[in-house]
């Protein structure tokens, strides 16, 4: 028997219109499940096996009524997030206040939403967190401070929702993705990145599909609380490079 088969079950991913989330959003309709993909923007490629909702992510009301149009919600993603690179000294905090409202805000609101529903088909959250809430992220400061409070929430949320809802979180490094050259540069760019990491590559959107189909999955029906590093082996320490010993031959 496949544990990961969502057959029957319903889906919901946040932003799920274009890279990571579309890549999530696959995934999980790949498995079989019905998956419901909401943004304020619909997507400009049709995504097979998804169905689109319209709706602010950040507006409490709106997204209540979302959920109350679903007869019933398996599985939720928080994926919907992102921000613009901006130093802090370089903006007033009002503007940083508003990533961490898409960030973190919105998947409380979310999942506060959800809750019932995931609830009544003992279900299961999936947060998208980032290796930026692990280390210090200059230039997406509030982006990183976001991403560290969205997994301490999740840890949080697994004990006060057990037994009933599972919340786990996927701590992601770097993906390719449509907006892959506003972080990274053109095709060289990428590849030097990428050659940064263990792995020696990017992650691929699919990829963090399948990881986030494994713990939504009863293949993980005994994990909860966790955090998943998805990351091709994180980045490689800069000391041992800067060293004068110790060096490969």
């Amino acid at each position: 028997m496949d544990r990961t088969d969502l057959s029957g079950r319903t889906v919901v991913v946040t932003g799920g219109t274009r890279g990571v989330g579309a890549g999530i959003a696959g995934a999980f309709a790949r498995t079989g499940a019905r998956v419901v993909v909401c943004a304020r923007r619909p997507p400009e490629v049709p995504l097979e096996g998804c169905r689109f909702v319209s709706v602010d992510l950040r507006d409490a009301a709106a997204v209540g009524e979302m959920f109350t149009q679903l007869d019933r919600v398996d599985v939720l993603v928080n994926n919907a997030g992102g921000t613009p690179y901006r130093l802090l000294g370089e903006s007033d905090a009002e503007r940083h206040a508003r990533v961490i409202e898409l960030n973190l805000t919105a998947p409380l609101t979310a999942s506060l939403a959800a809750r019932e529903q995931l609830a009544a088909a003992h279900g299961s959250i999936v947060m998208i967190g980032s290796v930026s809430g692990t280390r210090p992220s200059p230039g997406t400061a509030a982006y990183g401070a976001a991403k560290a409070g969205l997994d301490s929430l999740a840890r949080t949320m697994a004990v006060e929702w057990a037994p009933r809802i599972r919340v786990n979180t996927l701590v992601l490094g770097m993906v390719r993705t449509e907006l892959s050259a506003l972080h990274y540069g053109d095709e060289d760019g990428i590849a030097a990145v990428g050659a940064t990491v263990p792995l020696g590559r990017l992650a691929e959107p699919r990829e963090i599909g399948e990881a986030a189909v494994f713990l939504a999955s009863d293949a993980a029906a005994y994990i909860t609380g966790a955090s998943l590093l998805v990351h091709g082996g994180g980045e490689r320490p800069a000391f041992l490079d800067a060293a004068t010993v110790n060096k490969e031959a």
